[in-house]
C-alpha cells in the first residue's frame, strides 16, 4: 500500500517520476543522521526545504527504543498527521509539501516528508538564554510567554503532546523583528508527537516538565509563572493552584531531574548549553 501527497512545486517537478526515487535522489545540507533516518536543508530555485527520508529499521533497534521506553519512529506519517493537526488547531508549525509512504513491517517501510523552511527564524532557546543578565522588554517577555501558554494549552486540548516539548523546539519568525505585538511562534521536530481525541494527563505533565526544565535558568520571575498558568489552565487562577498542587510539586521534581540528567550528560563539554 503506497500513500503519495504532493503540493508545488513538487507536483510539477516530480510529474511522471517515482516520488519515492525522486525524494531519494535529493542531495544537501545534512543536519541530522540516525538509523533509519536523514534530515537535510536544500533549495530549489532559491527557497529552502527540508527532507526527512525514512527507511526500514531492524527489531535491534526497534528493542533497544522500548527497552529506554521510547516508541521507535517508524516512518514519517506520524510527523506528517501532527502538521496536519497542527493547522487544523490554528497551531504555528511547519508547512509539509510533499509526504510519501509505502511498504509494511519495519524493515520494509520507506517514507519521506519535505516541509519549507522557516527561514529566518531563530529558536527560543537561543533567543532567551541570557536573558537571566539581559532581560528583555517586559511586553516582549510577556507577549512571548502568552503565545507559549496559548500553544501548550491548544496543542493539549486538541489531544496532541509534543513528547520533547523544550524551548529549542519553538522557532521565531525573525522577519520582521519580533515585537509585542507581532510575533509567530512555530512548533518543530513532530516525528515523536502523539494525537489522540484526548491528552492523557501523564503525557500533559510530560510536555509541561519539559517546557519548565527548558525554562529554568532564563530568569522568569513567581508573576511569570503565575501567567503562564493562569492563562494555561481554565477557570480562576486561586482555585488552579489549589487543585493542580501535586501537579506543581511534580513539575518542580522532574525539571530537577531532567536538568541533573543534562549537566551529567555534558559534564565534559566545554560549556554547558541547555
Amino acid at each position: 500500500m503506497s500513500t503519495v501527497v504532493l503540493a508545488e512545486p513538487f507536483a510539477t517537478l516530480w510529474a511522471g517520476r517515482d516520488p519515492f526515487a525522486a525524494a531519494a535522489a535529493l542531495t544537501g545540507t545534512v543536519v541530522r543522521e540516525l538509523e533509519g533516518r536523514r534530515t537535510f536543508r536544500f533549495e530549489i530555485d532559491g527557497r529552502g526545504y527540508y527532507a526527512k527520508l525514512h527507511r526500514g529499521i531492524g527489531w535491534g533497534e526497534i528493542l533497544e527504543n522500548l527497552v529506554r521506553g521510547r516508541l521507535p519512529v517508524l516512518g514519517a506519517e506520524n510527523e506528517w498527521r501532527a502538521i496536519q493537526a497542527f493547522h487544523a488547531h490554528g497551531l504555528g508549525t511547519m508547512t509539509a509539501v510533499a509526504f510519501g509512504d509505502r511498504g509494511s513491517g519495519p524493515a520494509r517501510r520507506e517514507s519521506f516528508l519535505i516541509t519549507e523552511a522557516l527561514e529566518p527564524t531563530t529558536d527560543l532557546d537561543a533567543f532567551t538564554r541570557d536573558w537571566a543578565d539581559n532581560p528583555p522588554p517586559v511586553a516582549l517577555k510577556r507577549a512571548l510567554l502568552r503565545e507559549v501558554t496559548r500553544i501548550a494549552r491548544g496543542m493539549h486540548e486538541a489531544g496532541i503532546n509534543h513528547r520533547d516539548f523544550y524551548l529549542v523546539h519553538f522557532l521565531l519568525d525573525l522577519d520582521p523583528p519580533p515585537a509585542p505585538d507581532r510575533l509567530r511562534l512555530s512548533v518543530i521536530d513532530l516525528h515523536r508527537a502523539q494525537l489522540r481525541e484526548r491528552t492523557p494527563r501523564r503525557w500533559r505533565d510530560k510536555d509541561l516538565a519539559a517546557l519548565y526544565f527548558s525554562a529554568l535558568d532564563i530568569g522568569l520571575t513567581r508573576r511569570d509563572k503565575l501567567r503562564f498558568l493562569r492563562d494555561y489552565f481554565p477557570g480562576p487562577l486561586r482555585d488552579t493552584l489549589k487543585r493542580e498542587a501535586r501537579l506543581f510539586a511534580h513539575l518542580e521534581r522532574e525539571a530537577a531531574r531532567l536538568k541533573r540528567r543534562y549537566e551529567r550528560k555534558f559534564a565534559h563539554r566545554p560549556a554547558l548549553q541547555r
